[in-house]
């Protein structure tokens, strides 16, 4: 049965507006706002009243990047659908788009059915599916427009990782020409993984087996040089462009020189990027593992270039890239040789209290948090206004947000299932209260009360911006 539920007296925070007003959610969405105290307010009236005096009342997180259960050297991401989408409920997130993954020699049919598998009647929170090219042929490619057409319009390709997902020039090039006719959006991993497996050999050669030179290797050039190359392919093809995890000043100018000719590119960046550095890859007695990612952490007079992106609109979307891997029994099997090393961190958890504290901070206003962790991947992905913002007929995916609650990061607190936190004892203001997902309670002032089966696939449009 449908509970009509008001919640009154916060700040609406959309990366539009923000005004003092009282949210109206009926069947799931909502159904109308309108400024706190005027007659139209006063008059409604709900089964349930949920007090936001103090409060921010910002649209749930659409984290566009996660990768729960995905298998990876030789183990696999330590959250489950389960897990993964739990924690993204505590940390503000009520949608995740996760990857699902085509084996090679198989059909996406056969990968996309695997993901469904893995997800359906486990999340807590709602998700939808970009999917994996491990493999383009012609039958993928034909398969390409069938799966735009039931809802998962985005295909990501791997310029790293040869061997494993790694598709060359060639292979890039077909990929956009066929997602320039049926408008899926092509994501590409824009590092030069023939080079870096070069400087790898090389680096062990020499006896550099320490997670620190998993940094060293992946050099911010071959990223630039990556996402340069990526830019020209997607201009021959006629082909919109999305380069995930933007980590080096070098890849934003590359970025920003497309869209200052116009062209339909666009680029994410993450918090690992935006709050860590290549001093955490050289911490002592192995602990650098724990930040082993591709793209790698940087230097950190890079985050200065990405906070501009994010300023100019050079970079669009800020997501997790969330793939964790516990420290004991997964990043140890690199312990001698840092290429070893399960590639990814945990974050789906931590990423809108992250970007409030880089409001607090005076990186970004507070319309731009909620326009990149929200409204912007929504739109970016097809799911706007469905999801991403708080109006008449929108989902009801509304987070009550506490702007001047302390805390302290830490794995002892968080609720991925990993044994470590990358942010472990950050002190940081603001924190998620109350979460709901199509109006029902997940999080009741820190109280998780969502269930497993509560998410549902959503099928996506095209990418909004074309």
């Amino acid at each position: 049965m449908s509970i009509r539920t008001l919640i009154r007296g916060g700040l609406v925070i959309t990366a539009s507006d923000e005004l003092h007003a009282d949210v109206l959610i009926e069947d799931g969405r909502v159904a109308a706002l309108a400024a706190h105290g005027t007659a139209a307010a006063e008059t409604w009236t709900a089964d349930r009243t949920i007090d936001a005096s103090g409060k921010y009342v910002i649209p749930g997180g659409v984290d566009a990047h996660t990768h729960m259960e995905l298998p990876f050297g030789g183990t696999a991401a330590s959250d489950t659908f389960e897990t993964g989408t739990r924690a993204a409920a505590w940390g503000g997130t009520t949608t995740i788009v996760d990857f699902a993954v085509q084996t090679p020699g198989h059909a996406l049919r056969e990968g996309l059915d695997t993901w469904y598998d893995k997800a359906d009647g486990k999340c807590a929170v709602d998700y939808a599916f970009h999917m994996i090219l491990s493999d383009v042929n012609e039958r993928t490619l034909k398969e390409m427009d069938h799966l735009v057409g039931e809802g998962v319009t985005s295909f990501k390709l791997f310029m790293a990782y040869p061997g494993v997902f790694y598709s060359d020039d060639g292979q890039i090039l077909r990929a956009m020409q066929r997602a320039s006719g049926n408008g899926g959006l092509i994501m590409m991993h824009a590092e030069n993984g023939i080079a870096i497996d070069v400087l790898v050999e090389q680096a062990l050669a020499r006896g550099e087996t320490d997670p620190r030179h998993h940094g060293e290797v992946r050099k911010v050039l071959l990223e630039a040089e990556a996402t340069h190359r990526a830019i020209q392919l997607a201009r021959v093809a006629g082909a919109p462009l999305y380069v995930v995890h933007v980590s080096a000043e070098e890849a934003v100018a590359e970025l920003a020189a497309a869209r200052d000719k116009g062209l339909p590119v666009f680029g994410e960046t993450c918090p690992q990027y935006l709050f860590l550095s290549t001093d955490n890859l050289a911490e002592p007695d192995f602990q650098g593992a724990k930040y082993v990612c591709s793209t790698p952490l940087r230097p950190r007079e890079h985050q200065a270039a990405l906070w501009r992106g994010l300023r100019t609109n050079d970079l669009q979307v800020v997501s997790t890239d969330h793939c964790p891997f516990c420290f004991r029994g997964q990043k140890e099997l690199g312990r001698g040789d840092f290429s070893k090393i399960p590639n990814g961190l945990p974050g789906v958890e931590n990423r809108m209290d992250l970007l409030h504290q880089a409001v607090l901070d005076g990186h970004i206003s507070r319309r731009r948090w909620i326009e990149i962790a929200c409204a912007t991947p929504a739109r970016m992905f097809g799911l706007y206004p469905q999801k991403g913002t708080i109006a008449p007929g929108s989902d009801a995916d509304i987070v009550l947000y506490d702007p001047h609650a302390e805390q302290v990061i830490s794995a002892e607190t968080h609720h991925m299932n990993v044994d470590y936190s990358a942010y472990e004892g950050k002190r940081i203001t603001g924190r998620v209260d109350t979460v709901l997902s199509r109006g029902e309670l997940v999080i009741d002032r820190r109280e998780f009360t969502g269930r497993a089966g509560h998410g549902a696939f959503i099928p996506r449009s095209t990418c909004q911006y074309l």
